[in-house]
């Protein structure tokens, strides 16, 4: 079983990876727009922050997250564009608040009784879970980060899959009965077995062998389907089963409302 200070360093390699890269860029380049409509760079990187921040009070102080957590209720659709827009700041500004909101969420994880679970956006999260999301999360923008410079070498070498994927991956699994209740539909009752082939020729696989709903295909695409980076034509998946055919079109591994995805390459 995964510990949480192996999903935490992985998260540092994940973070300091993406510093990396938005810290050679020039202030200019942090107001380009990525693939996420709406939103620039500096966009993706405050709303990192405001979400580490978030998590950061969920696990320290969860009344005071909760009353937090209300103000959002006011419009749940727009609340995290609204927050991303509210934090962009000059990159001189932003990376120290960022790097320092980091450090204090790996503190209040590492502080929480075990055991305890904490709120979350409609759920509730051991520290492990909330690390893994931290993962998921900052790989799915740093992946928007990266795309907005395809001639940067530096960029190139972000789009390259590595094996902390898996917590991606794991969590997209987790959380496909959440991807069809946070559409209105009822989870499905047959279970689902997940087999993913990495880049090494790795398979990664969740679920019983004899689950009569399937999802195949390389793990990249299927993190790039969980975190709503890709549609699902864009991507060489395979569902075997009605349900799994329709999760497809559902796939959401972070909580809160329906995201609204991407559209599909061919189309534009």
């Amino acid at each position: 079983m995964v510990q949480l200070d192996e999903v935490l360093r992985d998260l540092h390699a994940e973070s300091e990876a993406l510093d990396r890269l938005v810290s050679g860029l020039s202030p200019e380049d942090w107001s380009r727009p990525t693939p996420a409509p709406g939103w620039s760079v500096a966009h993706q990187i405050s709303h990192l922050h405001w979400t580490d921040e978030a998590a950061t009070l969920a696990n320290a102080d969860p009344a005071a997250f909760l009353a937090r957590l209300s103000e959002t209720f006011v419009d749940p659709y727009t609340f995290v564009d609204r927050a991303a827009a509210a934090g962009v700041a000059p990159p001189d500004e932003l990376l120290p608040r960022w790097r320092a909101g980091r450090a204090a969420l790996v503190r209040a994880l590492t502080e929480v009784p075990p055991g305890e679970r904490r709120p979350w956006f409609g759920t509730s999260m051991s520290p492990l879970s909330s690390a893994t999301g931290r993962v998921m999360e900052t790989w799915a923008h740093g992946r928007d980060i990266a795309e907005t410079f395809p001639d940067d070498e530096r960029a190139r070498e972000h789009l390259r899959p590595t094996d902390r994927l898996r917590h991606v991956a794991h969590i997209g699994y987790r959380t496909i009965g959440h991807s069809f209740e946070s559409h209105g539909r009822p989870a499905p009752d047959a279970p689902f077995r997940v087999e993913l082939t990495t880049v090494d020729g790795a398979v990664w696989e969740y679920g019983p062998q004899d689950a009569p709903n399937r999802v195949t295909g390389p793990a990249l695409d299927f993190c790039l389907l969980v975190t709503q980076r890709r549609h699902p034509a864009d991507l060489a998946l395979q569902a075997t089963g009605d349900a799994a055919a329709e999760w497809l079109t559902l796939a959401q591994a972070f909580a809160g409302p329906p995201g609204a995805g991407r559209e599909p390459r061919a189309a534009r």
